[in-house]
């Protein structure tokens, strides 16, 4: 990999007048500077983005934390977040925390030392004292910590129109999957779903989760059958579990959705390629993304900000998993 010697060298300057070349900082003769921007597409040398940074004292860089990237909802707020970043100029430097609050602090500590003007996290613990004492500005995504910037999905009027929608379609003895108590996105869904099966006067059962993993979604699938083997609507923590209790459901002759009914949550790409495909809840998660990378930035460049706390809507899709029901129904 070639270095900013090699440049000079093949230039034919010194150092420091590569560095001025590379910064945009102080005075180079048009001759000089064309010398050293060929050198540098001759060798392809790119320049250190936090050693660039420092040297100009104005950094590009933003840490953006998620919990888990096996999530296939985490890269989706990803992508969003980037793709408004870098309309900007700005680059991501990533951190993936797997729920673990000792990882998430040592990810906060490696973009401090790489001198990231700001921060986009996706955490579950948004009143640690990490956060409370950056002296950088910090968006929450998809987390609800209304006294700080954060973007969010209506996580409860979601878990309200699941319930709605496998209610009028018939579903009488309802499972509800709630989710890790300690993530505020999960209760508020839980919450919504079970008013609405209340203010309806069914009977419904909760079948509590600890995370939204892949590796345990097939457990609790299980479990829900095996203890609630007459339910005939599981309103799932997430489209993972959704997942899980479809394969489940399959597996021991349940048909769907004329025998039971599931609706997800979050409409992951996986959701429309099940077989059925499966019906559930759609957050906007690349929109979520873009708007707090686009909130982020006010924050950096210190501009007017008309909403700091930014709820954004949720909608149900109406697929295989669902039985159908009139204009009327």
């Amino acid at each position: 990999m070639a270095t900013i010697k090699d440049v000079a060298v093949l230039a034919g300057v010194s150092v420091a007048t590569v560095s001025r070349v590379i910064n945009e900082r102080g005075y180079v003769h048009a001759d000089t500077r064309k010398k050293v921007e060929e050198a540098v597409k001759q060798l392809n040398f790119s320049p250190n983005e936090v050693a660039r940074s420092l040297y100009k004292r104005k950094s590009k860089l933003i840490g953006l934390l998620l919990p888990d990237i096996a999530n296939p909802y985490f890269p989706q707020l990803a992508r969003g977040v980037e793709d408004r970043m870098q309309e900007q100029d700005f680059r991501l430097i990533f951190g993936n925390s797997d729920e673990d609050e000792e990882k998430e602090q040592d990810y906060i500590q490696t973009f401090i030392q790489n001198n990231v003007v700001g921060v986009i996290s996706s955490t579950n613990y948004p009143h640690s004292p990490i956060y409370e004492n950056l002296k950088i500005p910090v968006v929450f995504l998809d987390r609800t910590p209304l006294d700080s910037p954060s973007v969010y999905a209506d996580g409860r009027e979601g878990g309200r129109l699941a319930a709605r929608e496998i209610i009028r379609r018939g579903s009488q003895r309802i499972a509800v999957m709630q989710g890790p108590v300690h993530i505020r996105p999960a209760q508020d869904r839980f919450e919504g779903a079970v008013e609405m099966i209340r203010q309806a006067g069914l009977d419904y059962h909760v079948v509590q989760t600890t995370s939204f993993s892949f590796n345990e979604a097939a457990l609790w699938a299980e479990e829900l059958f095996s203890k609630h083997s007459e339910t005939d609507g599981v309103i799932a923590s997430n489209d993972i579990a959704a997942t899980a209790v479809l394969h489940e459901a399959l597996r021991i002759g349940r048909k769907v959705p004329e025998e039971l009914q599931i609706i997800g949550f979050d409409d992951i790409p996986l959701s429309s390629l099940l077989s059925p495909a499966l019906s559930t809840i759609r957050q906007p998660a690349y929109e979520m993304g873009r708007e707090a990378a686009g909130l982020l930035i006010k924050l950096i460049e210190q501009a007017p900000i008309d909403q700091k706390n930014i709820q954004m809507p949720v909608e149900f899709i109406e697929r295989g998993t669902t039985r159908k029901v009139n204009a009327n129904g």
